[in-house]
Protein backbone atom coordinates (compact mmCIF):
# COMPACT_ATOMS: atom_id res chain seq x y z
CA UNK A 1 0.00 0.00 0.00
CA UNK A 2 3.03 2.44 0.56
CA UNK A 3 3.70 2.09 -3.01
CA UNK A 4 0.53 3.66 -3.79
CA UNK A 5 0.86 6.41 -1.84
CA UNK A 6 4.38 7.63 -3.32
CA UNK A 7 2.99 8.68 -6.72
CA UNK A 8 0.46 10.87 -4.89
CA UNK A 9 2.78 12.35 -2.47
CA UNK A 10 4.47 13.19 -5.24
CA UNK A 11 1.88 14.83 -6.91
CA UNK A 12 0.88 16.89 -3.71
CA UNK A 13 4.65 18.26 -3.57
CA UNK A 14 4.54 19.39 -7.24
CA UNK A 15 1.26 21.32 -6.67
CA UNK A 16 2.44 22.92 -4.13
CA UNK A 17 5.50 24.16 -5.70
CA UNK A 18 3.83 25.44 -8.08
CA UNK A 19 1.35 27.63 -6.17
CA UNK A 20 4.14 29.30 -4.42
CA UNK A 21 5.93 29.50 -7.66
CA UNK A 22 2.56 31.68 -8.90
CA UNK A 23 2.40 33.83 -5.52
CA UNK A 24 6.01 34.70 -5.70
CA UNK A 25 5.15 35.80 -9.65
CA UNK A 26 2.31 37.87 -8.64
CA UNK A 27 4.41 40.06 -5.63
CA UNK A 28 7.51 40.67 -8.60
CA UNK A 29 7.82 44.72 -8.84
CA UNK A 30 6.18 45.88 -11.64
CA UNK A 31 7.84 48.31 -14.01
CA UNK A 32 5.62 50.62 -15.50
CA UNK A 33 6.30 53.96 -17.37
CA UNK A 34 5.03 57.64 -15.99
CA UNK A 35 5.68 60.75 -17.96
CA UNK A 36 5.84 63.91 -15.44
CA UNK A 37 2.74 64.68 -13.25
CA UNK A 38 0.77 67.25 -14.45
CA UNK A 39 -0.92 69.45 -11.96
CA UNK A 40 -4.15 71.56 -12.88
CA UNK A 41 -4.72 74.86 -12.15
CA UNK A 42 -6.80 74.49 -9.17
CA UNK A 43 -4.46 72.37 -7.42
CA UNK A 44 -5.85 69.07 -8.78
CA UNK A 45 -3.04 66.40 -9.63
CA UNK A 46 -3.99 63.68 -11.91
CA UNK A 47 -1.40 60.59 -13.46
CA UNK A 48 -0.12 61.26 -16.74
CA UNK A 49 -0.46 58.67 -18.98
CA UNK A 50 2.94 56.62 -19.86
CA UNK A 51 5.54 58.02 -21.65
CA UNK A 52 8.85 58.07 -20.14
CA UNK A 53 10.66 54.68 -18.16
CA UNK A 54 10.26 56.20 -14.11
CA UNK A 55 10.43 53.23 -11.95
CA UNK A 56 7.87 52.55 -9.52
CA UNK A 57 6.94 50.16 -7.20
CA UNK A 58 3.54 48.82 -8.07
CA UNK A 59 0.11 49.91 -8.65
CA UNK A 60 -1.10 50.36 -5.10
CA UNK A 61 1.70 52.56 -4.37
CA UNK A 62 0.97 54.83 -7.75
CA UNK A 63 -2.32 55.26 -6.03
CA UNK A 64 -0.29 56.75 -2.63
CA UNK A 65 -0.58 60.14 -4.73
CA UNK A 66 -3.31 62.15 -3.56
CA UNK A 67 -5.94 65.26 -4.99
CA UNK A 68 -5.09 68.22 -3.38
CA UNK A 69 -8.47 70.25 -4.41
CA UNK A 70 -9.52 70.25 -1.17
CA UNK A 71 -6.81 71.94 -0.12
CA UNK A 72 -7.34 75.22 2.37
CA UNK A 73 -6.69 78.88 0.52
CA UNK A 74 -6.52 82.05 2.17
CA UNK A 75 -9.32 84.22 0.42
CA UNK A 76 -9.51 86.94 2.98
CA UNK A 77 -9.20 90.33 1.88
CA UNK A 78 -5.85 91.63 0.66
CA UNK A 79 -5.59 95.74 0.81
CA UNK A 80 -2.72 97.87 0.00
CA UNK A 81 -2.65 101.53 1.36
CA UNK A 82 -0.30 104.64 0.13
CA UNK A 83 -0.92 108.12 0.66
CA UNK A 84 0.79 111.34 0.64
CA UNK A 85 -0.13 114.76 2.81
CA UNK A 86 1.11 118.16 2.48
CA UNK A 87 0.52 121.20 4.97
CA UNK A 88 1.81 123.91 6.77
CA UNK A 89 2.67 124.46 10.46
CA UNK A 90 3.95 126.92 12.56
CA UNK A 91 6.39 125.53 14.47
CA UNK A 92 8.16 122.33 12.07
CA UNK A 93 10.74 121.34 14.74
CA UNK A 94 7.67 120.30 17.16
CA UNK A 95 5.47 118.94 14.68
CA UNK A 96 8.29 116.77 13.08
CA UNK A 97 8.94 115.37 16.58
CA UNK A 98 5.03 114.77 17.63
CA UNK A 99 4.88 112.75 13.75
CA UNK A 100 7.92 110.23 15.15
CA UNK A 101 6.82 109.89 18.16
CA UNK A 102 2.99 108.39 16.73
CA UNK A 103 5.33 106.57 14.38
CA UNK A 104 7.37 104.70 17.10
CA UNK A 105 3.94 104.19 18.66
CA UNK A 106 2.40 102.73 16.31
CA UNK A 107 5.47 100.64 15.40
CA UNK A 108 6.11 102.13 12.42
CA UNK A 109 9.59 103.32 10.61
CA UNK A 110 10.94 106.22 8.49
CA UNK A 111 12.28 105.23 4.63
CA UNK A 112 13.39 109.02 4.36
CA UNK A 113 14.17 111.84 5.77
CA UNK A 114 14.83 115.23 4.21
CA UNK A 115 14.84 118.73 4.85
CA UNK A 116 15.37 121.46 3.18
CA UNK A 117 15.19 125.53 3.39
CA UNK A 118 14.65 128.28 0.48
CA UNK A 119 15.74 131.67 2.27
CA UNK A 120 14.44 133.18 -1.15
CA UNK A 121 10.54 132.60 -0.52
CA UNK A 122 11.67 132.55 3.74
CA UNK A 123 10.34 128.73 3.62
CA UNK A 124 11.94 125.58 5.73
CA UNK A 125 10.07 122.37 5.05
CA UNK A 126 10.78 118.50 5.65
CA UNK A 127 9.59 115.51 3.63
CA UNK A 128 9.69 112.01 5.28
CA UNK A 129 8.53 108.64 3.76
CA UNK A 130 7.35 106.10 6.42
CA UNK A 131 5.74 102.95 6.61
CA UNK A 132 3.58 101.60 9.28
CA UNK A 133 1.41 98.69 9.97
CA UNK A 134 -1.89 98.64 7.90
CA UNK A 135 -4.15 98.53 10.85
CA UNK A 136 -2.58 101.81 11.69
CA UNK A 137 -2.52 103.44 8.63
CA UNK A 138 -5.71 105.52 9.90
CA UNK A 139 -4.82 106.46 13.60
CA UNK A 140 -1.34 107.86 11.89
CA UNK A 141 -3.34 109.97 9.18
CA UNK A 142 -5.59 111.40 11.79
CA UNK A 143 -2.94 112.28 13.83
CA UNK A 144 -0.51 114.11 11.47
CA UNK A 145 -3.83 115.94 10.01
CA UNK A 146 -4.01 117.35 13.62
CA UNK A 147 -0.60 118.76 13.66
CA UNK A 148 -1.52 120.77 10.32
CA UNK A 149 -2.13 124.44 10.20
CA UNK A 150 -3.58 124.18 7.71
CA UNK A 151 -3.65 121.39 5.19
CA UNK A 152 -2.63 122.40 1.17
CA UNK A 153 -3.44 118.43 0.07
CA UNK A 154 -3.88 114.68 0.73
CA UNK A 155 -4.54 111.92 -0.95
CA UNK A 156 -4.99 107.72 -0.30
CA UNK A 157 -5.01 105.15 -2.54
CA UNK A 158 -6.74 101.81 -1.40
CA UNK A 159 -5.58 98.76 -3.73
CA UNK A 160 -7.60 95.34 -3.51
CA UNK A 161 -4.93 92.92 -4.16
CA UNK A 162 -6.94 89.53 -3.61
CA UNK A 163 -6.75 88.11 -6.81
CA UNK A 164 -3.46 88.69 -7.44
CA UNK A 165 -2.38 87.30 -4.15
CA UNK A 166 -4.63 84.28 -4.62
CA UNK A 167 -2.93 83.86 -8.25
CA UNK A 168 0.21 83.87 -7.39
CA UNK A 169 -0.66 81.65 -4.00
CA UNK A 170 -2.10 79.21 -6.39
CA UNK A 171 0.89 78.94 -8.94
CA UNK A 172 3.53 78.73 -6.00
CA UNK A 173 1.46 75.50 -4.26
CA UNK A 174 1.30 73.98 -7.81
CA UNK A 175 5.05 74.26 -8.46
CA UNK A 176 6.03 72.68 -4.24
CA UNK A 177 3.32 69.83 -5.38
CA UNK A 178 4.98 68.90 -8.63
CA UNK A 179 8.38 69.31 -6.62
CA UNK A 180 7.21 66.88 -4.33
CA UNK A 181 5.92 64.39 -7.33
CA UNK A 182 9.14 64.62 -8.98
CA UNK A 183 11.10 63.92 -5.59
CA UNK A 184 8.92 60.47 -5.19
CA UNK A 185 9.96 59.69 -9.01
CA UNK A 186 13.65 60.51 -8.09
CA UNK A 187 13.44 57.98 -5.02
CA UNK A 188 12.15 55.52 -7.96
CA UNK A 189 14.23 55.66 -10.83
CA UNK A 190 16.96 53.22 -11.92
CA UNK A 191 18.16 54.80 -15.45
CA UNK A 192 20.74 57.06 -15.16
CA UNK A 193 19.29 59.12 -18.14
CA UNK A 194 16.02 59.27 -16.37
CA UNK A 195 17.86 60.44 -12.53
CA UNK A 196 19.59 63.32 -14.57
CA UNK A 197 16.60 64.58 -16.36
CA UNK A 198 14.50 64.67 -12.82
CA UNK A 199 17.44 65.99 -11.39
CA UNK A 200 17.57 68.85 -14.37
CA UNK A 201 13.74 69.64 -14.11
CA UNK A 202 13.87 69.90 -10.24
CA UNK A 203 16.30 72.64 -10.65
CA UNK A 204 14.10 74.35 -12.57
CA UNK A 205 11.24 73.89 -10.48
CA UNK A 206 13.22 75.25 -7.48
CA UNK A 207 14.06 78.27 -9.15
CA UNK A 208 10.51 78.97 -10.15
CA UNK A 209 9.19 78.34 -6.94
CA UNK A 210 12.39 80.90 -5.23
CA UNK A 211 11.26 83.23 -7.54
CA UNK A 212 7.62 83.05 -6.99
CA UNK A 213 8.13 82.87 -3.18
CA UNK A 214 9.71 86.07 -3.93
CA UNK A 215 6.90 87.87 -5.44
CA UNK A 216 4.28 86.73 -2.38
CA UNK A 217 6.83 87.73 0.28
CA UNK A 218 6.85 91.67 -1.18
CA UNK A 219 3.35 91.50 -2.38
CA UNK A 220 2.80 90.24 2.05
CA UNK A 221 4.91 93.62 3.25
CA UNK A 222 2.69 95.85 0.91
CA UNK A 223 -0.06 94.14 2.37
CA UNK A 224 1.31 94.19 6.25
CA UNK A 225 2.80 97.42 5.72
CA UNK A 226 1.37 100.83 4.44
CA UNK A 227 3.34 103.52 3.25
CA UNK A 228 3.18 107.47 3.30
CA UNK A 229 4.63 110.11 2.64
CA UNK A 230 4.63 113.62 4.23
CA UNK A 231 5.55 117.31 3.75
CA UNK A 232 5.77 119.98 5.71
CA UNK A 233 6.29 123.31 5.94
CA UNK A 234 7.02 126.61 7.37
CA UNK A 235 6.80 130.27 5.77
CA UNK A 236 8.74 131.77 8.48
CA UNK A 237 12.25 130.23 9.08
CA UNK A 238 12.63 129.95 12.73
CA UNK A 239 15.28 132.73 14.85
CA UNK A 240 16.83 132.13 18.13
CA UNK A 241 16.33 134.44 20.37
CA UNK A 242 18.27 137.67 20.49
CA UNK A 243 18.57 138.16 24.12
CA UNK A 244 18.80 141.61 26.29
CA UNK A 245 22.07 140.45 28.66
CA UNK A 246 25.26 142.43 28.74
CA UNK A 247 26.87 139.83 27.48
CA UNK A 248 24.82 139.45 24.59
CA UNK A 249 24.95 142.67 23.61
CA UNK A 250 28.79 143.06 23.97
CA UNK A 251 28.94 140.24 21.83
CA UNK A 252 26.84 142.29 19.31
CA UNK A 253 29.12 144.75 19.55
CA UNK A 254 31.93 143.30 18.84
CA UNK A 255 30.49 141.48 15.77
CA UNK A 256 29.44 144.37 14.34
CA UNK A 257 32.79 146.27 14.78
CA UNK A 258 34.37 143.44 13.12
CA UNK A 259 31.72 143.32 9.90
CA UNK A 260 32.45 147.53 9.65
CA UNK A 261 36.56 146.91 9.75
CA UNK A 262 35.82 144.22 7.08
CA UNK A 263 33.36 146.47 5.06
CA UNK A 264 35.51 149.09 5.01
CA UNK A 265 38.95 146.91 4.15
CA UNK A 266 36.90 145.83 0.85
CA UNK A 267 35.84 149.29 0.28
CA UNK A 268 38.72 150.32 0.34
CA UNK A 269 40.09 147.82 -1.95
CA UNK A 270 37.31 148.32 -4.58
CA UNK A 271 38.57 151.96 -4.89
CA UNK A 272 41.95 151.25 -5.70
CA UNK A 273 42.73 152.76 -8.55
CA UNK A 274 41.32 156.12 -7.41
CA UNK A 275 43.66 156.16 -3.98
CA UNK A 276 46.66 155.34 -6.71
CA UNK A 277 45.98 158.67 -8.51
CA UNK A 278 45.64 160.47 -5.74
CA UNK A 279 48.61 159.25 -4.33
CA UNK A 280 50.18 160.55 -7.78
CA UNK A 281 48.77 163.78 -7.51
CA UNK A 282 49.77 164.49 -3.95
CA UNK A 283 53.52 163.37 -4.71
CA UNK A 284 53.59 165.65 -7.90
CA UNK A 285 51.94 168.74 -5.67
CA UNK A 286 55.17 168.27 -3.06
CA UNK A 287 57.40 167.80 -5.68
CA UNK A 288 56.60 170.94 -7.78
CA UNK A 289 56.48 173.11 -4.25
CA UNK A 290 59.89 171.51 -3.42
CA UNK A 291 61.04 172.74 -6.94
CA UNK A 292 59.66 176.84 -6.36
CA UNK A 293 61.49 176.97 -3.20
CA UNK A 294 64.21 175.98 -4.94
CA UNK A 295 64.27 178.65 -7.19
CA UNK A 296 63.45 181.22 -4.50
CA UNK A 297 66.82 180.64 -2.12
CA UNK A 298 68.34 181.10 -6.00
Amino acid sequence: MKAYLIPFTLLLTFSACGNKNTEQNNNKVEQVKFSPPIVKPDNEVIEAPPSQSYAVADKAEGNAYTNNANQVRDTTKKIIKNGSIEFETANINATRKRILQSLKKYGGYVDEDNQSTNSGIDRKEYNLKISIPAKYFDFLVDSVSASADKIDSKNISVTDVTTRYIDIKTRLDNKKILENRYLELLKRGTKISDLLEIENKLTEIRSDIESTQGQLNYLNKQVAYSSLEITFYTQHVEKTDKGTGLGYKLKTALANGWNILQSLFFGVITIWPVIIMMLVVYWLFKKWRRTRRAKKVE
